[in-house]
Order: C-alpha cells, then sequence, then structure tokens
C-alpha cells in the first residue's frame, strides 16, 4: 500500500509529489531550438522512460530518444524553449541524459518567462535555474527555489550535446477566470495529484487524472489481478477544495480488465497537509460516501451525476474499484470554493 512519498525513497521529494509541467501527455509544447540536427526538441518532452536502439540510425547518424543538437564550432552554445502544459509553480527539475554518454551536454542552465498567449517577442526572461554540471546517462535532480507562476521555460546547454528528458515537477496554477465555474476539480492540470494507492502493477497510474482519453490500455491506472479478499484503491488530492457536482469513470481500451465497480468517498481535510500520506491511508477508509458503488463496463464513460450524494465541499477523494482491474481517467467536476 504505498503512498507517493514513500516511492524511490533516493528520488527527491518534489518528483515524486509534484506534476510533471514539461509533460507531452499534458499538454507541453516545444517551440523552438537552436539546432536539432541529430534528435528533434519534441522528444525531450516524451512521457515514456528513454529508449535506446542500439542498430536504429536515421539519415543524420545514430537514433537518440531525446534532443541532440550538432557539434558546435563557433564557441556558442545550444538552448531551446518550451511551454509548460499549464501555468505553475516550479519545484525542481531532471534534467536526464539517459543513454547519452559520450554525446551529452556537459552543463545547463534554464531561465523562464511568464507571458498570456505564445508571442514570446518581449518576454522577459529570468534566471530560476544557475549553471549546473551534468554527466552521463543519469538523472540529474535540481531544487528551484522561484516562488512566482511560470508559462515558458528556456533550457540552454553547453556547449552542444544531447538531453533525454527535461521533467519540470510544479503546481498548476488555477485561472482566476475560471472562479465561479466548474471544472474538473482532480484534473493534473488544475492541480490534483495522486497520493497513495493500493497497486498499480500495469500501465501509467499518473495519466489517470490527464487530459483527453487514453490511447490505449498502458495510459491509465491498472492493478494485478487480486487473488486474495478486497479490493483496489487510491487517494487523491483535489487541485481546489471544492463541491463535487458530477463524476466521470473512463475505462476506456480496458475490455477484458474492467473493474466490475467502483465507490468514491471523500474528506474535507483543508487544515491538513498532503505529506500526512500515511495517516491519510487509513483515515479514507472510514470517509464519507461520495458515490455508492456503481456498475462498471467495458471500453466506455460513465457518468455519474444522480447518484452522488451533495457532501459540501471537499479536498481529499479515494477512489475504490472492486475487486481489480484498470480505469483509463478519472474526472471530478465542480466549483471551487
Amino acid at each position: 500500500m504505498p503512498s507517493i512519498e514513500s516511492l524511490n525513497p533516493d528520488v527527491p521529494l518534489y518528483a515524486r509529489t509534484g506534476i510533471n509541467l514539461a509533460s507531452a501527455g499534458l499538454g507541453a509544447k516545444a517551440v523552438s531550438a537552436t539546432n536539432e540536427f541529430f534528435a528533434p526538441l519534441e522528444r525531450m518532452l516524451d512521457d515514456h522512460d528513454p529508449v535506446f536502439i542500439p542498430d536504429k540510425f536515421d539519415d543524420h547518424g545514430k537514433w537518440m530518444d531525446g534532443w541532440e543538437s550538432q557539434r558546435r564550432r563557433d564557441g556558442g552554445h545550444d538552448h531551446a524553449t518550451i511551454k509548460l502544459a499549464a501555468p505553475g509553480r516550479i519545484l525542481g527539475f531532471d534534467v536526464d541524459t539517459a543513454h547519452f554518454t559520450g554525446n551529452y551536454a556537459p552543463a545547463c542552465m534554464i531561465e523562464a518567462c511568464s507571458v498570456k498567449g505564445d508571442d514570446l517577442t518581449d518576454a522577459t526572461w529570468v534566471k530560476i535555474l544557475p549553471n549546473k554540471p551534468l554527466g552521463a546517462n543519469a538523472n540529474h535532480f535540481f531544487k528551484c527555489d522561484s516562488f512566482e507562476s511560470w508559462t515558458h521555460l528556456r533550457l540552454h546547454i553547453y556547449p552542444d550535446g544531447g538531453v533525454a528528458r527535461l521533467r519540470v515537477f510544479g503546481v498548476p496554477e488555477l485561472d482566476p477566470m475560471d472562479n465561479g465555474q466548474d471544472i474538473d476539480l482532480v484534473s493534473a492540470l488544475n492541480g490534483g495529484r495522486i497520493l497513495a494507492f493500493s497497486d498499480a502493477h500495469y500501465g501509467s497510474y499518473h495519466r489517470l487524472l490527464a487530459p483527453g482519453r487514453g490511447v490505449n490500455m498502458g495510459d491509465g491506472w491498472e492493478t494485478r489481478r487480486r487473488r486474495e479478499p478486497g479490493y483496489d484503491w487510491m487517494i487523491l488530492a483535489l487541485g481546489a477544495r471544492g463541491r463535487i457536482t458530477n463524476a466521470v469513470v473512463d475505462t476506456a481500451h480496458f475490455k477484458g480488465n474492467f473493474p466490475d465497480r467502483c465507490s468514491i468517498q471523500a474528506a474535507d481535510l483543508q487544515t491538513f497537509g498532503d505529506g500526512l500520506t500515511d495517516a491519510l491511508i487509513t483515515d479514507s477508509m472510514f470517509w464519507r460516501t461520495l458515490l455508492p458503488e456503481q456498475r462498471l463496463t467495458a471500453d466506455s464513460i460513465h457518468e455519474f451525476n444522480d447518484a452522488l450524494d451533495d457532501l459540501g465541499p471537499v479536498t481529499h477523494v479515494r477512489f475504490n474499484i472492486f475487486p481489480d482491474g484498470g480505469v483509463s481517467r478519472l474526472r471530478l467536476f465542480g466549483r471551487p470554493e
């Protein structure tokens, strides 16, 4: 029954609990790069772990899973600009040079700006990560001390080379224009986060809160086949305290392995922090019922509106599936309080 905080203790806490704002799957975009000769910038934002295919080459040379510029001969350095999936405060970075051995970028620096729209002509860039050394084939975690909200980043590499993945862990900022309107309170783009779960053997559990429908059976949360009594569950923190008025459970692509039933419990824990995840696991078993047990079907979108109990504003939910199986997306619509 792992909490997110207890997973991978060698990884900084911000990388275990923050949302990757540079995730292409959440909507981050490659804007521009000074050079993409060996590998395009957009690969650096992919969600899956970098892969290495020994015998794969393209017209420019060895195929690499990331962004890679050509060897510079002019004394300058390369840089690339990305648009974050959502405006947000950045907690830290992972500059991953996986599989880049003799061709990794030896150092990096990161700037940020905040603009409305996509026009960066008059953007004011601020250094939020000073120059840092990088090594071959490794994750490089760097804490970010900036408390402002940013929309775009510019990654500088010195002088050239490759970066497999840039992960930017942070907290999305809710749009103040959404006040008074229903939003998906548990969406990752609105700050919804997974705190703990009973099992996540298959798939990519963090994609449960991603936008859009799942692209395949690996794009969602799936537990192993349960061979003992009980059921599986997940505990989530909403991006904003609010009253939930509509729940959507999507079992896209789960056909022979969808849960038989589901239910949702909820609590208003605004005086407690997300750091109390061990206590939350026990406490969540006694939370009030928001959605009584409902039948699920294969590869379908299930909307629950009238079946929801009015619990008032809540901050956390426990999503239960009986007895096990896979769910592609969970959406909890409501109005922030």
